[in-house]
């Protein structure tokens, strides 16, 4: 996903980046801006990158470089989550001449962590919870790779688009990030773990796990913290269908928790306590 379109950069010689910096997760956030003379087609990372070569601020005062993660720097790891002028985005895919404000002969970029994960330092965060729903949701698929299997069962093109889709998500956050559910106040699991628990449900093999992925977001983390507010689908870089997979689910939950109150599913938790 790009966001804004190339803008008229003639006259503009300098590059201004305004970044959030944080030491260390106790201590408090400051800010440092520099400026890079212009080159056209730059991004943020390559921003960051000519910084860590020569880093003085605006003021010529030397100071340490910032941090970020990145590593595929082609929007495929999700690493490099940031947010820029104020929207969640690929720091690797943002490019100054797109964003940047003008202000004079200058483009202004502000460059921020992301807001609903701890800060490790400056613009590293901590994604953990991210990670630790995707424990909940068991989001892989149980197969005894022990011995040969023989081929796998056929698929329905459209069910293999539709999961193909679901398989683009990189984990890098951004749904998250514009989730106005997802916070520390609230347990919410989020778009992105949800997501996944359609991609794996509709798996031949990893459905044999579909009733405990649905009993796992039938909590109050789960599909009920939705708030339908959409944003998810507005910033997800790999456009997945996010609101489509949380409306399916909604409907699977209903369906599964009915059959559960019918005893046509039996309950797990209470075979466990009378075992």
């Amino acid at each position: 996903m790009q966001i804004g379109h190339s803008q008229n950069v003639q006259g503009v010689k300098t590059i201004r980046l305004k970044i959030k910096r944080q030491d260390s997760p106790k201590q408090k956030p400051y800010w440092h801006e520099f400026n890079l003379p212009y080159r056209p087609n730059m991004n943020v990372i390559s921003c960051l990158m000519e910084i860590q070569k020569n880093p003085q601020d605006s003021r010529g005062q030397s100071v340490s470089p910032p941090a970020w993660e990145a590593a595929c720097l082609e929007q495929v790891c999700g690493t490099c989550t940031m947010v820029v002028n104020g929207i969640v985005q690929q720091s690797c895919a943002t490019l100054i001449d797109q964003v940047g404000v003008r202000k004079g002969d200058a483009l202004e970029v502000t460059v921020e962590p992301m807001t609903k994960f701890p800060v490790v330092r400056d613009l590293i965060v901590d994604r953990s919870r991210m990670f630790e729903n995707l424990k909940k949701i068991q989001a892989w698929i149980p197969l005894d790779g022990t011995y040969d299997l023989g081929s796998g069962d056929r698929m329905d093109p459209r069910v293999s688009d539709l999961r193909y889709a679901f398989a683009r998500c990189m984990t890098c956050g951004c749904c998250l990030e514009a989730c106005p559910q997802f916070n520390d106040n609230s347990d919410f699991m989020g778009p992105a773990a949800l997501a996944q628990v359609k991609l794996f449900n509709l798996h031949p093999v990893g459905n044999t796990l579909e009733n405990e992925r649905l009993d796992a977001i039938s909590g109050p983390d789960g599909i009920t913290g939705c708030g339908n507010a959409q944003n998810c689908v507005k910033v997800c870089p790999k456009g997945i269908p996010l609101t489509r997979a949380i409306a399916e689910l909604n409907r699977d939950v209903t369906i599964y928790r009915l059959k559960k109150w019918l005893g046509v599913i039996p309950d797990k938790t209470v075979e466990t306590m009378e075992g």
